[in-house]
């Protein structure tokens, strides 16, 4: 079995996926191919890899290449774990919307730094599905990066190969919702979500058989449900969830938001302003470019470690599924996880082909997303609004269409004023010009 992982040079994401697909039951014996544009970056995950396949002693093997239709030749699944252009265009992201005041908590998904990383991502990504068609057209892209939705809804648009994007923030809720209740595992829990990715929803929710949100709701009128928080002084202090603006949105709209509150903020126009503190209010700390720096910094030194012997690495599988997904989808046998997937009925009163965020189940190697119904009207009036406003990006993405563009960059709920928010497209269009193929800038 061939796996194909591009952007293998990941410092964060490689000593999880490739000490998973290591200790996957059925996965003995694949081999793994790490691709990336940067040699150095693949100087450090290839001893790595290897140090961790060896430690596994499961029959695994790994090479490197910077090659893109090399790696892809024959393979039979391909992750994808990118970033275009690094923090580097990230940091325009972040700081252009700021200099307007539009202020963002993440910049990946949503907002302008979303549709920014859209922009430059889509053409790369639409160019790697491509040469999947033509090399491994059998094979399944399995996709971790961000904005999520919008590049998958790109592949499905301009490719015909098999497509499943994969988010772990549901998890990080049912961790949440077990210190909440005090259980141990999640099997006690049964669950049905619904909506698109980073704006997820809970809206159904059982602790044994039984209707968990009545306690839920009389929990959080208590305050029982704050969470002591990491120092600020942890790598991972901005990053971590709080949760006091999901617990504010169940109240309102009668599901929980299953995302961290740093992406779920970035939907809504009134979560991010000066007068709630940029986000304070409800516990959000801002990610900025610094944080990203010093966390991509200790992931390097990490890869470092690992690779030299200084560290040993868990063999103790993570909640990411790729790895259970692949083992799913080549042996047949059945396996239940949330999953980006074309809207095919799954949320009957979404629009079709959207890509939507459920429960799916992989039977006889194909997937059955999970039918969850109709949406609540306030919850299908929020998605459908970033719904229409992503896949303008994507055909303006696409296209090259700059008018469509600007539309749908103006449509978005944090960009508040007119004027500056042209003026503030435009920024960020020259800021990107050079993975901007498709735009005459």
């Amino acid at each position: 079995m061939r796996i194909v992982i591009i952007g293998g040079g990941s410092a964060q994401w490689m000593p999880t996926i490739v000490r998973d697909l290591a200790v996957t039951d059925g996965l003995q014996g694949c081999h793994i191919v790490l691709e990336d544009i940067e040699p150095a970056h693949l100087d450090g995950t290839l001893p790595m890899a290897r140090r961790i396949l060896a430690q596994a002693g499961t029959g695994c093997t790994v090479e490197a290449t910077t090659d893109q239709r090399a790696a892809l030749d024959g393979a039979d699944y391909v992750i994808l774990t990118i970033s275009t252009g690094g923090l580097d265009t990230m940091r325009h992201d972040l700081e252009i919307p700021a200099r307007y005041g539009v202020v963002q908590s993440v910049g990946d998904t949503v907002g302008p730094g979303g549709i920014s990383r859209a922009w430059r991502s889509i053409p790369v990504v639409v160019g790697i599905a491509r040469d999947i068609e033509q090399l491994c057209p059998g094979a399944w892209l399995i996709n971790y990066t961000n904005p999520m939705s919008a590049l998958c809804r790109a592949v499905a648009k301009t490719a015909r190969i098999r497509t499943i994007g994969l988010c772990h923030e549901l998890y990080g809720c049912l961790g949440l919702l077990r210190e909440i209740f005090g259980v141990e595992s999640n099997d006690r829990f049964t669950w049905r979500v619904a909506g698109i990715n980073h704006l997820i929803f809970l809206v159904e929710l059982k602790l044994d058989g039984e209707d968990a949100f009545p306690k839920l709701r009389n929990l959080i009128r208590e305050h029982r449900c704050r969470r002591a928080g990491l120092p600020p002084d942890d790598p991972f202090y901005a990053f971590q969830d709080r949760a006091l603006l999901k617990f504010k949105l169940f109240e309102e709209l009668g599901a929980l938001p299953a995302a961290g509150d740093r992406h779920t903020a970035e939907f809504f126009p009134h979560f991010l302003t000066e007068e709630n503190e940029w986000g304070r209010t409800y516990g959000i700390e801002l990610t900025t470019i610094a944080h990203r720096i010093a966390l991509e910094k200790d992931a390097r030194a990490r890869v470092v470690r690992i690779a030299n012997g200084e560290e040993t690495i868990s063999l103790a599988p993570s909640q990411e599924a790729a790895s259970r997904l692949i083992a799913a989808l080549a042996h047949g046998h059945d396996y239940t996880d949330v999953m980006n997937r074309p809207n095919a009925g799954q949320i009957a009163n979404l629009p079709k082909d959207a890509i939507v965020e459920t429960m799916a189940t992989v039977r006889d190697r194909a997937i059955i997303p999970d039918q969850v119904g109709d949406v609540s009207p306030a919850i299908r009036a929020l998605l459908e609004r970033h719904i229409r406003v992503q896949e303008m990006t994507v055909e303006a993405a696409l296209t090259g269409d700059r008018d469509l563009a600007l539309q749908a960059f103006l449509l978005d709920p944090l960009v508040h004023d007119h004027e500056s928010g042209r003026r503030m497209f435009d920024e960020l269009l020259a800021a990107n010009a050079d993975y901007l193929p498709q735009f005459v800038v």
